[in-house]
């Protein structure tokens, strides 16, 4: 339900209901409690939340479940759902509403967390992770990733003829064939910037005017490009493992390529980009107690875990957690991941959007 709040005090008892939708009056009421300062430490956290609503659902009322309290998400489209809480997290600075931030692109987590969005939380749950997934100022900590991958259909595209690389894509053979969402947000965003820090700004630019010529297909978002390719609408498409997972599993004909999983030639840190959800407890937020008990119950194994096998196939960081991902699904240690800086990539968003802009927004 797009920019709305709603609460979660437990499951739902309906089949295929995770939670409970509360009552606009009461919903209301928790609202005016919230804004007028009179919510306590145990009543609710709020989570201004950009992963999908259906995987983040369970593990909401699971926390329930576990600690009593509620949680209070808001989710946003699935175009532009991280831009516009991130938005929303920097206009309500001077008095935030928002507990927890769950992002799911690590660029944006780092840009605001620049900006003095965050505050500092070392959650002893993160100890295991690797030393890459934490913020130096401590502000996030990275968990479940996805990776960025091609979806083929496979009654278009005999193997032999499927791209290996990224920037096969650029080929005059998949000329009006190949699907992308939006580049100026999302994953697709992110891994741009990521590809101007890996390839540099000229390379990567010829990419995309490659793509452009290419009669490249821009589509709303990644799940869009996933079944338009399993619908026989587009050739190949470029999207994240959850979405492409998804068509996979419904038996649809597609195939899944981790494109320069074996690395390439020609750019020595071009590989499989695999991007990370990020937590962090939003600075001067109403729960400070609660937003803290909550990363420390998502960044636990058992939710790792119920991430990648509950539909949203997200590859665990922990080294702890061991959870059957499917067969088709790679991890970074089975291929070479892409070599990115996501600092430097930050730094490069600004000039990675005005040029996306140019290109694509016309």
């Amino acid at each position: 339900m797009p920019n709305a709040l709603v609460a979660y005090p437990g499951r739902n008892p309906r089949p295929g209901g995770p939670f409970v939708r509360v009552h606009s009056a009461c919903l209301l009421l928790l609202l005016v409690a919230g804004c007028s300062g009179t919510r306590t430490a145990d009543e609710r956290v709020v989570v201004y939340c950009a992963q999908d609503q259906e995987f983040a659902d369970g593990v909401f009322a699971d926390y329930h479940a576990a600690t009593g309290q509620s949680v209070v998400p808001k989710f946003d489209t699935e175009a532009n759902k991280s831009v516009s809480l991130a938005a929303e997290l920097e206009a309500e600075a001077a008095r935030p509403r928002c507990d927890v931030h769950w992002n799911n692109e690590i660029l944006g987590t780092i840009r605001l967390a620049r900006k003095g969005v965050y505050e500092p939380y070392s959650s002893p749950a993160a100890a295991p992770f690797p030393g890459w997934s934490k913020a130096t100022d401590g502000t996030w900590q990275a968990f479940a990733s996805r990776a960025r991958v091609l979806i083929v259909n496979t009654d278009l595209v005999p193997e032999a003829e499927r791209p290996k690389s990224l920037l096969d894509l650029t080929d005059p053979k998949w000329k009006g064939k190949v699907a992308i969402a939006k580049p100026q947000f999302g994953t697709t965003a992110t891994q741009a910037a990521c590809l101007f820090e890996v390839l540099g700004p000229d390379a990567t630019k010829a990419f995309y005017r490659g793509l452009k010529a290419n009669d490249v297909a821009v589509v709303a978002g990644n799940k869009q490009t996933a079944t338009g390719v399993s619908a026989g609408k587009f050739a190949v498409g470029l999207t994240d493992t959850d979405d492409a997972l998804i068509e996979l599993n419904a038996g649809k004909p597609v195939a899944i390529i981790f494109p320069d999983k074996d690395g390439h030639p020609a750019h020595p840190r071009l590989g499989v980009l695999y991007i990370p959800n990020t937590l962090a407890v939003v600075k001067g937020c109403p729960n400070p107690a609660g937003a803290r008990r909550l990363i420390d119950f998502l960044l636990a194994p058992t939710t790792e875990a119920k991430l990648a096998a509950g539909g949203g196939f997200q590859i665990p960081l922990n080294p702890h957690v061991t959870a059957k991902l499917p067969p088709t699904l790679l991890t970074p240690s089975q291929v070479k991941p892409m070599a990115v800086n996501f600092d430097t990539a930050a730094d490069l968003w600004d000039d990675t959007q005005a040029f996306l802009r140019d290109e694509f927004a016309r």
